[in-house]
Formats: structure tokens, C-alpha cells, sequence
């Protein structure tokens, strides 16, 4: 075993600019991962954005960044264009991370047609946070770009099986999205891909912020988490980097949880 196993290896993550793929990418980079992030950044949320890659790049690893809609296909296919140019001949993604948190807040039923979510909505935030994992996968498999070895690991959370005001149509989403890890679990079984979800206790990320009531469910969550205190980023990212260790071989389909005990407590 060396002391870094990862060392000279690729990660692609989607979502790499803030919250949980942001942080990934920084803990993978100093496990000396060369990293490739995909992230939709505006005027904004650039400044961030550059911020988390000029670390990354600090690592002395090799990046490569797009700014780019993920769950757009010819934009997915430029990315992936990009990503086996940088790969040496026979190289192939280590780990895959999906970390698209973009989806719409509205409720199912309100009494005016224009606060209910619509159907381009719903199928948007499904398409965004579930199904995309499913076309980047079977596109990384098509190129060559998944081998025996590599890994899969997608983000859901606890609201996949309960209910959250105005959550409905992300609920919905990470709920398939567990579906499908499991799905592609299955399917990428024998090729040696590993395939796993993560599920975060809450986080204070920007995605959380952005849910309403967003104050409650912090407070909530100080109150009822085993250790007293909200998981972080960083709890995520060092889980990943622990199960993209090459001897880590056998552990697929699963949900995972990092949350200090806090989904087990209710």
C-alpha cells in the first residue's frame, strides 16, 4: 500500500464549485487526485467559483473546469470531449461524483395556478438532480471512461422519504436518484464499478439556504443530532476520499450515511 493511493488518479464532479463538490474536490486534490469539475457559475457566484479552483489547483494537481449546464447533452458531450483529451491513453475516471443541487421549491397546490409548480418544473428538477447521473454514466461508460475500479458516488438527503414544505418536487428527484444508484449498481456490477449515494444530515450549504424555512431545520437539527452540531462539507468530502481508496472493493448500491446518527433519532 503507498501512502497516496489516489496519487495521479482522475475525479470528475459535477456540482464542483460550492457545497458538497467543492469540498470534494478540495479533500481529492489533496489526495493527490487531479480533478475535473463541471459548475454553472454567473457574475454572481463567479468570484466563489474561482475561489474553490484556484485551491484546488494550489494542490499541484492537474484541473480542468467547465462552467457549463451539466444537464444540458451536447454540453455534456463537450465536457467529456475535454475530459479524455486530458486522460492518457487506457486512463480512466476514478471517481465520479454528481453533486447538482438545482431544482424548484414551489408547492403541488396553491390557490393561484402561477404559485404551484408546473410541469416543465417538475421534470426539470427530476431531469437536473436524478436523471442526470444516469446519462453522464452511461456516456463516461461509452467512451472508455469507467474501468474496473472506478467509482460512482451520488448525493441524496433525507427529505428523499419525508416530507418538506415545498420540497415535493426535489423529494421526488432524490428519491429516483437512489433509484438509480442502485440501478446502476447493479448494472455496472460486473464491469467492477462501484456505485453508492451519500446521504448528508443537513447541511449548511447553498442549496439548503435557499429552501424556505431553512432556519428551522437548522435549529431543528441542532436540537435532535446525536453530536450536537450540523454535518459540514468537509464530513462528506472525507467519506468520499476514505471510499475511493483502491483497497475499498465490495461496498456498492448502498446509501450511506454522514450525519452523526442524526436520520436514526427521527
Amino acid at each position: 500500500m503507498t501512502d497516496r493511493p489516489l496519487q495521479g488518479k482522475w475525479a470528475l464532479i459535477l456540482g464542483a464549485s460550492s457545497g458538497f463538490g467543492a469540498a470534494t474536490g478540495r479533500a481529492l486534490a489533496a489526495a493527490g487526485m487531479n480533478i475535473a469539475g463541471v459548475h454553472l457559475d454567473l457574475r454572481g457566484t463567479l468570484p466563489a467559483a474561482k475561489a474553490v479552483i484556484a485551491e484546488i489547483e494550489a494542490a499541484g494537481v492537474k484541473t480542468l473546469f467547465f462552467n457549463t449546464n451539466a444537464a444540458d447533452p451536447d454540453r455534456r458531450a463537450k465536457v467529456l470531449d475535454g475530459l479524455a483529451a486530458a486522460l492518457a491513453p487506457g486512463e480512466t475516471v476514478h471517481v465520479f461524483m454528481h453533486s447538482l443541487a438545482f431544482g424548484t421549491l414551489l408547492p403541488f397546490i396553491a390557490d393561484s395556478p402561477e404559485e404551484a409548480i408546473s410541469q416543465a418544473q417538475m421534470e426539470m428538477t427530476s431531469n437536473v438532480m436524478a436523471h442526470s447521473l444516469v446519462y453522464w454514466t452511461q456516456d463516461l461508460v461509452r467512451r472508455g471512461l469507467l474501468g474496473r475500479g472506478s467509482r460512482i458516488f451520488s448525493m441524496t438527503s433525507e427529505g428523499s422519504s419525508k416530507v418538506v414544505p415545498n420540497y415535493g418536487a426535489v423529494s421526488a428527484a432524490k428519491a429516483a436518484l437512489e433509484t438509480h444508484t442502485r440501478q446502476l449498481a447493479m448494472e455496472l456490477g460486473a464491469r467492477g464499478v462501484l456505485v453508492n449515494c451519500i446521504q448528508a444530515g443537513v447541511t449548511d450549504t447553498p442549496a439548503l439556504r435557499k429552501i424556505p424555512g431553512n432556519e428551522k431545520m437548522i435549529a431543528a437539527t441542532l436540537r435532535r443530532n446525536p453530536a450536537g452540531r450540523m454535518t459540514t462539507p468537509e464530513d462528506v468530502a472525507a467519506t468520499i476520499v476514505a471510499l475511493s481508496h483502491p483497497s475499498i472493493q465490495f461496498i456498492s448500491g448502498s446509501t450511506i450515511f454522514v450525519d452523526g446518527g442524526e436520520a436514526v433519532v427521527g
